[in-house]
């Protein structure tokens, strides 16, 4: 997972999700999180955005080698089991077998639930990752800065447009904002 600033920022800017979401119908998030050895959790579903936060406020960032491969698996049974419309991961590494992720991805595409990709920094490592599980879901990839709450901001923003309206919801806030436009250019 991505750094504490950038997990701080994005507990901060969550609630823009819900509010975005408000005229389109409601969002529900299932928060999945990994950090340290082997630990991967995922919380109910959340429809109150100070709950969220809560919940969030009280993760903490440890070393340990990513689980993208879990969070990928989790969002398929949920997919499968509750109709998820869309995944949002916000990282800055990856060190799984790639093509390990591509083949959970590409079961995600199958089942039609484009995944976006939001990465803190320049691991090239990670980009082509993302890039690839992104072109395999017809979803999305896009870099922000380290400490950029705006540009993490309209990335959330963005995402949950589509999770809670679809692709029209998105074209429509492509027209306001750059964020939503870089999704909707890379989308299938």
């Amino acid at each position: 997972m991505s750094r504490q600033p950038t997990w701080d920022m994005a507990c901060a800017l969550q609630a823009d999700m819900f509010r975005e979401t408000a005229a389109l119908g409601s969002l529900d998030i299932r928060l999945v999180y990994y950090r340290g050895f082997n630990e991967c959790r995922a919380s109910g579903w959340i429809s109150d955005s100070a709950r969220l936060a809560t919940l969030m406020s009280k993760i903490d960032c440890r070393g340990g080698d990513t689980q993208i491969g879990k969070v990928l698996s989790e969002a398929r049974r949920e997919a499968v089991a509750s109709g998820v419309r869309a995944v949002v991961f916000v990282g800055d590494a990856m060190e799984e077998k790639v093509d390990e992720l591509c083949a959970k991805a590409g079961e995600l595409g199958m089942l039609k639930v484009p995944v976006f990709l939001f990465q803190e920094g320049h691991d090239a490592v990670a980009e082509k990752a993302f890039r690839e599980i992104a072109r395999l879901t017809g979803g999305a990839w896009c870099r922000f800065d380290p400490g950029a709450a705006a540009q993490l901001r309209e990335l959330l923003r963005a995402a949950a447009a589509y999770a809670a309206g679809g692709r029209e919801a998105l074209l429509k806030l492509a027209k306001s904002t750059s964020g939503a436009a870089k999704l909707i250019g890379q989308m299938k």
